[in-house]
């Protein structure tokens, strides 16, 4: 929940993006932590256009999100997930082999899922005959598959961290579009589904609307 006045933690995204990414820049992924937790929180942000020696400072590959909290900084989004989640059990459960088992399909969904689902999108904007990653990540999905037909939630039960990054990384358009994944569809749209989640994609679409309206002032005074 923000909490401009409150929250020692603050998020830190883009001060402006073109449409086609909002609703998927990848501090939605830290936003929906702090909704599904209870965390209040605080978003700044840096300039996307001029990324300068202070966004290096916080992350040396100019990219958003990192996080503040207190004296402690944070960059990468499965990073600074990962310590949302240590901060309540709704996110990371207390016991070892689940705390473990979270922890593992967090970085797997980053590693061995959009590790390869991302390199796919870009070779496939070129139109070549043939994606050649495209039987590696078929593969990804059809292990996957496998996985979503025979459980709801990926570890504990529940839902955890494990399931925001999961969904998050699944549910990117090109992923979608991929092929027939019915188990892997209605995972997606469950996760989706969460209050949480709601919040935090309006608040991050709504962020860069306001975000044009402050970039069309400055054009017209000149700056």
């Amino acid at each position: 929940m923000p909490d401009e006045d409150n929250a020692r933690l603050t998020l830190w995204t883009f001060d402006w993006v073109p449409e086609g990414p909002r609703g998927f820049v990848r501090d939605l992924r830290l936003r929906w932590a702090c909704e599904e937790a209870g965390l209040h929180y605080q978003m700044r942000s840096v300039p996307f256009e001029d990324r300068g020696p202070d966004h290096l400072t916080h992350q040396p590959f100019g990219q958003v999100p990192f996080l503040t909290d207190g004296d402690l900084r944070i960059f990468e989004s499965g990073a600074c997930l990962l310590h949302l989640a240590e901060k309540d059990a709704s996110l990371m459960p207390r016991d070892t082999g689940s705390r473990a088992e979270t922890m593992s399909w967090v970085v797997s969904a980053l590693n061995s899922v959009e590790m390869v689902s991302v390199p796919w999108w870009f070779v496939g904007l070129a139109s070549p005959p043939e994606n050649p990653l495209e039987g590696w990540l078929r593969a990804r999905l059809d292990s996957l598959e496998r996985v979503f037909e025979g459980r709801d939630w990926l570890t504990a039960g529940r839902f955890t961290a494990a399931d925001l990054m999961m969904a998050d990384v699944l549910r990117l358009p090109w992923v979608r579009a991929f092929g027939d994944y019915p188990a892997t569809d209605a995972y997606v749209a469950r996760v989706c589904d969460r209050p949480a989640f709601k919040t935090a994609h309006a608040d991050q679409v709504a962020f860069f609307a306001t975000a044009d309206g402050n970039r069309a002032r400055r054009k017209e005074d000149g700056g």
